[in-house]
C-alpha cells in the first residue's frame, strides 16, 4: 500500500512539475546570463554555484541538512532572488503539494547514479568517505573549496583542523558572503592558491598544515577544469603526505570532454564564457576501477573506493566517476 501511495504521488508530482516548467525555464533563463556575466566581470567562479544550488534543493527537501550553504545561496548578488524563485517553483510547488522528492535529489539509492544525477550523488559519496575516514584524521583539507559548507557541519567528537583553498577572487568572495549570511568565517584557515600558477602546497604548510600529520583531502567538482599537469601534481602533493592520509575526488571521463552531444556542447560553452573550461579527463575504458587504480598508483596512491556515475558494459565507458584512494600502501596480510 504504502508503494501504491508513492507511486500515486511521484505520477502527480511529474505533472505538477511539467506543468509549470515553463515558469522555470523563464527562471533559468533570467537566472544564467546574470551568474554568467558576473563571474565574467569579477573572476569569481560560476561553476561552483552547481554543488550550492543542489545542496540549498536537498536541505529545502530535507534529505540533507545544510543551513549554511540555503544562507549562503540567497546571500549572495549574482543570484537574482526573483529568478531563483522562478527557477524553483515547479520542484517545491510539486512537493508541496504531493510530498514527494525527486530521484535527483534523495541519492543513495540502488544502482550507479546517473550523469544528470552526479551533482548529489559525488556530495553523497563525499559525505561518506568523511564520516569513514575522519575519526583518524588530524587535518581536513578541501581543495577548490567554492562554497562547500562542510566546515560548519564537523562533529564535535572528532575535532580536526579544516583548511580551504581556493583562487583568491572567489574565496574572497565567500568570506564576503559568509559574514553578509551571518555565519562565521573562523571554522577553516581559508588558503588563496591557483592550482595552475601557484604552489598551494607549499602556502598551505606556511599556514599552518602539517604534512607529517594524517590529512583528509576532499577535491569536489574541480580536476574536470584543470589541465593534465596541474591536477598530477596535485595528486602527487598529496602522495608525499603522512602514510595514512586519503583523497577523495570527481572526474569526468576523456570520452565525455571530447562528447557531441547536444548537453555537453552547451556545458563547454557555458563554462568557456565562464572562463572555466572543461578540460580534463581520465581514460574510463571498462573496467574503469583497473585505470583508476592504475592513474593513482602513478602518484603513491592506493585505490580505496571507485564508483561510477552511469552504466559501464564491456563496451561502454561509464561517463564520470568518484575515487578515494590512500597515501601508502595497504600492509600485505
Amino acid at each position: 500500500m504504502r508503494r501504491r501511495r508513492g507511486m500515486v504521488a511521484a505520477g502527480f508530482f511529474r505533472v505538477l512539475q511539467a506543468a509549470l516548467l515553463p515558469v522555470g525555464t523563464v527562471g533559468y533563463v533570467w537566472a544564467v546570463p546574470k551568474l554568467l556575466r558576473y563571474s565574467r566581470r569579477t573572476g569569481v567562479s560560476a561553476t561552483l554555484l552547481a554543488s550550492l544550488y543542489t545542496r540549498y534543493m536537498q536541505h529545502r527537501l530535507k534529505t540533507r541538512p545544510d543551513e549554511p550553504a540555503a544562507r549562503l545561496l540567497t546571500a549572495m548578488p549574482n543570484v537574482s532572488r526573483m529568478a531563483f524563485r522562478l527557477e524553483t517553483t515547479p520542484t517545491m510547488t510539486a512537493h508541496l503539494l504531493t510530498g514527494h522528492v525527486p530521484r535527483i535529489y534523495r541519492y543513495p539509492y540502488e544502482g550507479d547514479p546517473p550523469l544528470r544525477h552526479q551533482q548529489t550523488a559525488r556530495t553523497s559519496f563525499y559525505d561518506a568517505a568523511l564520516r569513514r575516514h575522519l575519526p583518524a584524521m588530524a587535518q581536513l583539507v578541501v581543495l577548490g573549496a567554492g562554497f562547500d559548507t562542510r566546515a560548519y557541519r564537523l562533529p564535535p567528537q572528532h575535532p580536526v583542523r579544516c583548511f580551504e583553498i581556493d583562487q583568491p577572487p572567489t574565496q574572497a568572495f565567500k568570506l564576503r558572503m559568509l559574514r553578509n549570511a551571518g555565519l562565521a568565517d573562523d571554522r577553516a584557515t581559508y588558503v588563496a592558491a591557483d592550482f595552475q600558477t601557484d604552489d598551494w602546497f607549499e602556502q598551505l604548510v606556511a599556514a599552518g598544515f602539517d604534512p607529517a600529520r594524517p590529512a583528509f583531502f576532499l577535491w569536489e567538482a574541480v580536476t574536470m577544469y584543470l589541465d593534465r599537469a596541474s591536477v598530477e601534481t596535485t595528486l602527487r602533493r598529496i602522495g608525499g603526505t603522512a602514510p595514512g592520509s586519503v583523497v577523495a575526488f570527481d572526474y569526468f571521463s576523456a570520452e565525455v570532454i571530447r562528447s557531441r552531444s547536444p548537453f555537453m556542447r552547451y556545458a563547454r560553452a557555458a563554462t568557456r564564457f565562464a572562463g572555466e573550461p572543461l578540460t580534463f579527463g581520465i581514460d574510463n575504458s571498462p573496467p574503469a576501477r583497473v585505470g583508476a587504480a592504475a592513474f593513482v598508483g602513478a602518484f603513491g596512491l592506493t585505490l580505496e573506493e571507485h564508483r561510477n556515475f552511469g552504466r559501464e558494459t564491456r563496451r561502454r565507458r561509464a561517463p564520470a566517476g568518484f575515487i578515494t584512494a590512500l597515501v601508502g600502501r595497504p600492509p600485505r596480510l
